[in-house]
């Protein structure tokens, strides 16, 4: 993870500090990097591949730094920010499905690599001490399984998710709602099978 938030800090310039530029640049850098793991645990789970969640950060710190003078200092940075990713996950996700003919599961026999730190999500899975939620998390469908991680992985409040996912809050409660029984169930046929298998 350190190569690509440096490889990120070097292609935007971060840490310039003789130009005009540099304070809000220092302003940015100063509350983009302390959410580079959460923004790129957020799309790992969205994009379900370790490459794809790498350049949609890097598009999705471009397109921030590129549109930081729009920010108003006031309002919420870490949504603003998250609202840029699941943009830029969604308008890239619409591309690739348009120039697809066939759909294919790349992530079959797809090695799972040793988290190198710890982390929000290998937190969660390691709290659980379950695979199946995981499993169960990432069948879910994109507009649950951002709700889900948005507020038990990252700890968004529905505030913030409503913000970050352009949707009323009570759409937020519904979504997590329906999300958490998903996965509820997925752990319990799963069990049950384990159960029956054995």
């Amino acid at each position: 993870m350190k190569s690509i938030g440096s490889g990120l800090q070097a292609m935007a310039g971060f840490g310039i500090s003789s130009s005009q530029d540099a304070q809000p640049l220092a302003g940015f850098e100063e509350l983009a990097m302390p959410l580079f793991d959460s923004l790129y645990n957020f799309a790992r789970w969205l994009g379900r591949n370790e490459n794809d969640a790498e350049d949609l950060v890097q598009e999705t710190y471009l397109k921030a730094l590129r549109s930081f003078a729009s920010f108003q200092p006031a309002t919420n940075f870490r949504a603003w920010i998250f609202q840029i990713l699941k943009n830029t996950f969604l308008s890239s996700r619409s591309r690739l499905e348009r120039r697809m003919t066939v759909a294919l599961d790349l992530e079959e026999g797809f090695p799972v690599l040793p988290v190198t730190s710890a982390t929000p999500e290998s937190l969660l899975i390691e709290r659980s001490g379950n695979e199946a939620v995981r499993c169960a998390i990432e069948q879910l469908p994109v507009i649950f399984r951002e709700v889900i991680l948005l507020c038990d992985v990252e700890d968004a409040s529905y505030r913030e998710m409503a913000e970050i996912l352009s949707i009323p809050i009570g759409t937020v409660m519904s979504r997590l709602a329906r999300a958490r029984k998903a996965v509820r169930e997925t752990v319990r046929s799963e069990e049950t099978f384990n159960e029956v298998a054995f």
